[in-house]
């Protein structure tokens, strides 16, 4: 399905296949992820005043707001980060600016690029490396009876029919347990891979720019591998000789420009409470909402591959809001984020839904997991039922972390399975879950609650 087939009715129909319910908050993230395909189709000199509308998810947690935004980003092949605000301060004392979230969103759309253009060239490569590798092959065997191959060996030329033979067993697999010397290129020198990343961003240097022209830096090392492993190396190497990164940058910045993704999450934890004084950590949290709020209004920002523009750039920020609410937010960022939408608490007859529907739902991993050992789990319809029941008790009895719930009850459930699948015998690999077992296996915990707040 194209970009362009993705209607907002498909939109939600690709999510309700990992999400459930919370119908109202899929509607607004497909509005916005079809108006990004509209304002393309809008003119040149219109264009460029369409702003995508940003979105506040409010609800508490566990009821899907990360996972919306996640999926959406993956849906539209769009470059896509996760921040958490709380982690943002305008004096820098957690050690992150605003402005590295851009950085961040750069850095997954040039992966995302990368990654397209690589599979592009993929057969190209295959075929470059198995021409190498032949050759390593045809040097090793002048060389005589030593262990293993060289490419240091003999210079002699390879003909066309012997490049063709070798080229044919390697295919086959009859010279898989054949070893072959192959240069690859060391990853520079370690203390340099000690100031990566973030501290390299904060100081706006890029030391591996800075080094690798200095002598031995980019240095390769030799090593050797089975023929297969050689040519998964070799196929790597040829793939990115192939991959013009210069057009992978530029491709990735526009990417991120106009349809880069920013979830910032825990964005009531920045809010100040109605009435508090400007004093202590409410400075802090309406600092931190003053430094988010150019990035989110529209700016340029500076980054190793050149300058980002994030005007067009789709924020989705999320928080549960149980202290705060939305207008406790400085007006000025109130009016970035247009389209509020409140996510509904989970309901008994929703986790029953959680648990079965997803195309990953919980059921279906831990089936899959346990059959790997040759154990056959089967859930009746009543034990499903009973575990939602059980996981909505929880909840209300203690902190309520809506579907992540599921997750400390059928690790509970499935204790006993799991530490002994290895060591069952054939006749004792057939679990049936009924609402029984269920009972058996959790009612005690639910019972005791000082049990169930320190165990579920």
């Amino acid at each position: 399905m194209t970009m362009r087939g993705l209607t907002p009715r498909e939109i939600v129909s690709e999510l309700d296949r990992y999400i459930v319910g919370q119908d109202k908050a899929k509607r607004a993230v497909a509005i916005a992820l079809r108006n990004r395909w509209r304002r393309q189709q809008v003119k040149d000199d219109l264009r460029d005043e369409i702003f995508p509308k940003n979105i506040i998810l409010i609800g508490p947690t566990g009821v899907g707001k990360t996972e919306i935004a996640r999926r959406l980003a993956k849906l539209a092949q769009a470059p896509f980060v996760k921040v958490e605000a709380s982690k943002f301060t305008e004096v820098g004392y957690v050690g992150r600016d605003v402005e590295s979230m851009i950085r961040d969103l750069v850095e997954a759309a040039i992966s995302l690029v990368r990654e397209e253009e690589t599979e592009k060239v993929q057969e190209r490569a295959a075929e470059l490396a198995e021409d190498r590798l032949a050759e390593l092959l045809h040097q090793g065997a002048r060389s005589g009876p030593t262990f293993g191959f060289s490419s240091q060996s003999s210079p002699e030329k390879l003909s066309d029919a012997e490049r063709e033979k070798l080229r044919a067993q390697i295919r086959t697999g009859t010279l898989d347990d054949q070893y072959v010397e192959v240069d690859v290129a060391d990853s520079g020198m370690t203390f340099l891979r000690n100031f990566s990343g973030q501290g390299m961003e904060e100081i706006g240097l890029n030391m591996q720019e800075m080094f690798k022209n200095l002598p031995g830096y980019n240095k390769t090392r030799k090593k050797k591998a089975k023929v297969p492993d050689a040519l998964k190396l070799l196929a790597q190497e040829e793939a990115q000789k192939l991959v013009d990164m210069d057009r992978v940058n530029r491709e990735a910045i526009t990417r991120a420009e106009l349809s880069g993704i920013i979830f910032i999450d825990e964005i009531d934890k920045i809010a100040s409470r109605e009435g508090a004084r400007s004093v202590g950590p409410d400075v802090s949290r309406e600092g931190v909402q003053r430094d988010i709020l150019p990035i989110v209004e529209g700016s340029t920002v500076t980054t190793k591959y050149g300058p980002v523009k994030t005007d067009h750039m789709l924020f989705i920020a999320a928080g549960a809001f149980h202290v705060t609410k939305p207008s406790d937010l400085i007006p000025e960022l109130q009016g970035r984020f247009p389209i509020r939408v409140a996510l509904e608490p989970l309901t008994g007859a929703d986790l029953v839904r959680i648990l079965k529907e997803p195309k990953n739902s919980l059921l279906k991993q831990y089936t899959a997991l346990l059959a790997t050992e040759g154990v056959r789990l089967h859930f009746a319809d009543d034990a499903v039922a009973e575990i939602a029941r059980l996981a909505q008790t929880v909840n209300e009895r203690s902190q309520n972390i809506g579907a992540r719930r599921l997750h400390t009850v059928m690790e509970k459930l499935l204790d006993e399975v799991s530490f002994t699948a290895s060591e069952r015998t054939e006749k004792d690999r057939d679990v049936a879950v009924d609402a029984a077992y269920v009972r058996d296996r959790l009612a005690e915990l639910i019972q005791d609650e000082d049990l169930s707040r320190y165990i579920l």
